[in-house]
């Protein structure tokens, strides 16, 4: 034994630097979390998701379920249970969204949420990571006499109760110095009877919002998007306090979309990939070495499941948001200028 090592044994408590310095096993992965359990417990995913928003949380005619966040609700059933059908979505609103997750009613919110600060530490809530990089705009009907958003002056302004979009205007509009009369809309499905009745000359929201609901209206080419983005609205997945495990493990499932995108797996290809690719961050991220599953308390293979049923993050994004309008912009992958980025899997 080198000299220096009783120093450190002394020091640390030897028996676990011993082991670690002979390359002994590190201790035993850590197993599911309290809410991993339940739904197990329970056979399904409880996912709060959007009332009926076209490209994010829509269900069809048939009552299934389509979107890019219903997407990721799926991505988390494929890595907890094996089975991305496994999911029981529950519509709320944005005041409603909040309460079902502290209270329990729901596993993970997913509905275009926006990361705040006040969220973040008052709600009792954690941001597993940011899945969409947005910010507010404006749309208008086709007619009406704006250009840009400085030209509302005195419009009639409709906007969801109880998010920080309603907050972002007032603030927005007292810097630019601009009158306005605020409208509430509680659904964005009833966006459309607001421009039709006339109750308001403008709608705000997230840029990706207003093209959700531009895409779903009967005429959609006579509303126009204003071109002004009056904040940012990074949003993402929320999932409650107190389980650390499971708001890891939507973080990295998010990661793993970003990072298969980035690598070239995509849903066609993970077969393939999983038998063939020697690239040691591909085995790591698909299972083949590492222990990256039972750290979470999952399979190792658990991001095989996840793109076999939803592909990479590329694919959740042109299946769901390109039909609606959306482009890429920020969130192009950071190796095309964009922002979107996963941290390494090792």
């Amino acid at each position: 034994m080198q000299a220096w090592i009783p120093s450190l044994m002394r020091a640390v408590g030897g028996v676990c630097l011993v082991a670690a310095l002979a390359g002994q096993a590190p201790p035993a992965a850590a197993q599911g979390g309290p809410i991993i359990e339940a739904i197990r417990a329970r056979g399904a995913l409880v996912c709060g998701t959007n009332t009926n928003l076209a490209g994010f949380a829509q269900p069809d005619n048939r009552g299934v379920w389509h979107g890019f966040e219903v997407d990721y609700c799926k991505a988390i059933a494929a890595a907890v249970l094996g089975d991305a059908n496994k999911v029981r979505f529950v519509a709320t609103t944005a005041e409603t969204g909040f309460q079902a997750l502290r209270a329990g009613s729901v596993d993970v919110l997913a509905r275009n949420t926006t990361w705040t600060l006040s969220r973040d530490s008052d709600l009792a809530v954690d941001f597993a990571g940011i899945n969409l990089y947005d910010g507010q705009g404006f749309m208008v009907r086709a007619g009406f006499p704006a250009r840009t958003a400085r030209d509302l002056n005195e419009a009639k302004i409709c906007v969801q109760p109880g998010t920080t979009t309603e907050r972002n205007l007032v603030d927005w509009a007292a810097s630019q110095r601009l009158i306005f009369t605020t409208v509430t809309v509680d659904r964005p499905d009833e966006v459309a009877a607001a421009f039709n009745t006339r109750r308001c000359d403008a709608y705000t929201t997230d840029i990706s919002g207003l093209a959700a609901i531009r895409a779903a209206l009967p005429r959609p080419r006579e509303v126009v998007i204003l071109p002004d983005v009056i904040t940012k609205e990074p949003l993402g997945l929320a999932v409650r306090h107190g389980d650390q495990n499971f708001t890891d493990l939507v973080r990295w499932i998010h990661f793993g979309l970003v990072g298969a995108e980035e690598l070239g797996i995509s849903a066609a290809s993970v077969q393939q990939s999983l038998a063939s690719d020697v690239r040691p961050e591909v085995q790591r991220m698909l299972g083949r070495t590492g222990d990256f599953g039972r750290m979470f308390g999952l399979e190792n293979g658990w991001l095989v499941n996840v793109l076999r049923a939803v592909g990479n993050y590329g694919e959740v994004f042109e299946r769901n948001l390109a039909p609606i309008g959306l482009q890429r912009g920020p969130n192009e992958l950071w190796t095309n200028g964009g922002l979107q980025y996963s941290p390494p899997f090792r």
